[in-house]
Parts: C-alpha cells; sequence; structure tokens
C-alpha cells in the first residue's frame, strides 16, 4: 500500500524556503533535499500557492511565505496539499455476501470519521512556527 508523503513534502519545502529566505532557491535544489524529482516539488509548490501559504513571481526562484510562520497551521499545508483526502480509508473491496463484508464499511465510518475530526483539530492548533522552533532546537543540539 502506498502512502502519501505529500505534507512531509510541503512542510520540508517551507522550512527550506524560510532557512533560505531571500536567496534564490529554485525547485532542484530543493528536490535534492527532499530526495524527489524537481516536478514534484514544482507541483507541490503549486498547492501551497493556491492555498495562499506561499507566493513567488514566475521566473524568479525566490519564493517566499505569504502568510506569517505563527499564522500557518499544521492543517492549513494539510488542507494545500492533501485536500480532502482522508487519514483511514475503508477496504470497500469486502464480500458483500458475508455478513462482516456487507457491514463493515458502515460499522468502522463512524469512528474513522471521529478520529478524523479530532486530528484535524489537533493540527488547526500547531503552526508552522512551533514546527519551525522544534527544527532550530534539533539543529543546536
Amino acid at each position: 500500500m502506498k502512502y502519501s508523503t505529500k505534507l512531509s513534502d510541503a512542510i520540508h519545502i517551507l522550512i527550506y524556503i524560510i532557512i533560505n529566505s531571500g536567496k534564490p532557491i529554485t525547485s532542484d535544489q530543493i528536490a535534492e533535499s527532499i530526495r524527489t524529482n524537481p516536478g514534484c516539488v514544482r507541483q507541490i509548490m503549486t498547492l501551497l500557492k493556491k492555498q495562499g501559504i506561499i507566493k513567488s513571481v514566475v521566473g524568479q526562484p525566490r519564493p517566499s511565505l505569504a502568510k506569517n510562520v505563527s499564522e500557518i497551521t499544521l492543517l492549513d499545508i494539510y488542507n494545500a496539499v492533501e485536500k480532502d483526502k482522508a487519514f483511514l480509508h475503508l477496504d470497500m473491496q469486502t464480500n458483500r455476501e458475508c455478513i462482516v463484508g456487507i457491514h463493515i464499511q458502515s460499522t468502522l465510518q463512524n469512528y474513522y470519521d471521529k478520529i478524523q475530526n479530532a486530528a484535524e483539530k489537533e493540527m488547526q492548533e500547531i503552526t508552522l512556527q512551533e514546527i519551525m522552533n522544534s527544527f532550530y532546537e534539533k539543529t543546536v543540539n
């Protein structure tokens, strides 16, 4: 099963932009740091730009934050890159002739929704500033 790393990569990109503020930054440089391809970086940056998290000028390799780091939440970033994608996913290919297979999705959905709502509430409380502070603590030690 493949899982998405877009959120992690988006935060990586944002921290890279903050640390290199005022310097020219190319998608190639960021891609090298993430160990991905520049196209993937550009795609994520486009999503962040559409959400109003970063700003950039075409032809100028100087992306910057569109908001203060304390105004950007983890949920903002998640919504930018994952849109309405849920954390947990039901297996919809179960056997409809089996008592478990026919009822397991509806049984689990309420619990999954509860988990999604709790996670999103927590993510709304975590700011990019907090993540940066934690990052800087790691780089000092």
